[in-house]
């Protein structure tokens, strides 16, 4: 007799594994935080209830991981890859719950193949936070409609209440919800229990409405100004213009789920709209709506390629199901897609054991895929041996970007407080903290650092250059990118750009 497969440990032995992976990829040495790692990291060191434009999750997260790890790489994306590996066991228990042990493994696989899985689980954003909290809200909500339980309803609204807290798009689960129980007439008999799961979750908004009833709303402000609402009138409209700007979306929608799996994709869907299953119905229509709705709006503004990627958990549900029922050709493009969807990303963050990322061309692309997260210890160190050798006591650091200002803050010794001087950008969370503004007049030493900019300009004058330099970072040997390092005494006057968008 055929010994039965083991599927759950299948899964245990490949997630694990992938875990492992990541652990080593944060603890190689020319890899830094992202960018916008660093920012959620210091909105860690600065705990509200809210901050400028997102929830307060990702800060809470980051606060225990590093009161657990310290301000290290590994206590930041702790939860990164934590929820990822959560958000791939809830994939394997939903796809288990709806047919077998089998698919729910496919389907966990093929969720763990795709690249924005990779990015929700390698670095920590607000990406990584609201995927698991929504995956977990439709299991259980799932479970609410077919068991017809209230219990699994309360635990869905505080899933989602989870989730309000980590980002507002959160909020979609209404028209989902709404819409999948109006088309399967259930509406009118489960709005008891839809008005469980509608007052919990609701509680997760709360944070958001207190402060910014607080400050202005400018959350609110600046959602309407990434939707272009808060712009002004488009005079020069070309519909060419809208319509490459909606094929951008559409193509890193398509790169976001793996052009590998395009084929079991539409084979999948097909097979929906055939067969008219509810559940598959229900594990697509979330995706569904979100990738509609965010592509209208990809002819009105330009729409960030991670906005939408939380609402696709349920697609390797349904690819993996309609492919375990398909012929051995449909099953061999499902283990390569799995195959390539995992090669490539483990050849990526891996270090260099195969000496293939010693070929040039290899390693130009490992650097432009890293720009944005190398370069930035080697410049702390540099500041820390500059602020030793001129003897400079407590000096202040700044940039023009919120960028830079974060990643100081983290790989600077001691994590002091940083600034930015803003020279054009948009609002951002440094506009809602006290500003350099607390050093005119005072005997101080600020250091500007820059990426982009020789000087502070007309934005803010110093008594005294005292030291200035152009520093040159690198990446495995090859040039990355060259900072400005200036040391100034006495900020004499300060005259910030007032940005007026949001």
């Amino acid at each position: 007799m055929q010994k039965t497969p083991n599927y759950s440990l299948y899964f245990w032995i490949t997630t694990l594994a992938l875990a492992a992976a990541k652990v080593i990829f944060t603890f190689r040495p020319e890899i830094d935080l992202f960018t916008e790692e660093a920012q959620y990291w210091l909105w860690s060191e600065n705990l509200a209830w809210h901050y400028y434009s997102k929830p307060p999750m990702v800060a809470f997260l980051n606060w225990i991981g590093t009161s657990i790890f310290g301000n290290t790489e590994i206590g930041v994306r702790f939860f990164a890859m934590a929820f990822g590996l959560g958000t791939a066991f809830i994939t394997f228990r939903f796809g288990s719950y709806l047919y077998n042990d089998k698919v729910g493994f496919w389907s966990s696989l093929i969720l763990q193949a795709m690249p924005f899985w990779w990015m929700i689980s390698t670095f920590h954003t607000t990406d990584t936070s609201v995927t698991f909290f929504w995956a977990l809200m439709c299991f259980w909500l799932f479970r609410g409609i077919k068991e017809d339980k209230k219990r699994w309803w309360a635990l869905a609204g505080l899933a989602g209440a989870l989730g309000l807290t980590s980002k507002a798009v959160m909020l979609l689960a209404f028209p989902f919800l709404i819409f999948y129980l109006f088309q399967r007439k259930q509406l009118a008999r489960k709005w008891v229990k839809l008005l469980i799961f509608s007052g919990i979750m609701v509680l997760g908004f709360l944070p958001v409405l207190i402060w910014n009833f607080q400050n202005d709303f400018q959350t609110f402000r600046h959602l309407a100004q990434l939707s272009g609402a808060g712009t002004a009138e488009d005079t020069d409209f070309s519909f060419g213009q809208k319509l490459v700007q909606f094929f951008e979306y559409l193509g890193g929608q398509l790169a976001m789920i793996s052009i590998f799996f395009i084929p079991l994709l539409f084979g999948s869907l097909k097979n929906v709209l055939k067969f008219r299953s509810q559940e598959k119905f229900y594990l697509i229509l979330p995706a569904i709506l979100t990738f509609a709705g965010f592509g209208v709006l990809s002819f009105g503004t330009e729409v960030i390629v991670n906005w939408p990627i939380f609402a696709y958990t349920g697609l390797p549900i349904v690819i993996a199901a309609w492919a375990d029922e398909q012929s051995i050709v449909w099953k061999k493009i499902r283990n390569w897609g799995v195959a390539i969807g995992i090669g490539l990303p483990m050849i990526l963050v891996l270090p260099d054991f195969t000496f293939l990322k010693s070929v040039e061309a290899v390693k130009k692309g490992e650097k432009a895929v890293f720009r944005r997260m190398s370069g930035y210890q080697p410049l702390a160190d540099r500041l820390n041996h500059l602020r030793d050798s001129l003897q400079i006591q407590e000096p202040f650091y700044f940039s023009e970007t919120y960028h830079m200002a974060s990643e100081l803050a983290f790989y600077l010794e001691g994590n002091p407080q940083t600034y930015m001087l803003n020279m054009g950008a948009r609002r951002n969370q440094f506009d809602l903290w006290p500003g350099m503004d607390q050093f005119l007049e005072v005997e101080k030493t600020g250091i500007f650092v820059s990426w982009n900019y020789d000087s502070p300009g007309e934005f803010a004058s110093f008594q005294r250059l005292v030291y200035e330099e152009k520093f040159p970072v690198k990446f495995r040997g090859l040039p990355l990118r060259t900072a400005t390092i200036q040391v100034y005494e006495n900020l004499m006057d300060y005259d910030p750009y007032v940005p007026r968008t949001y």
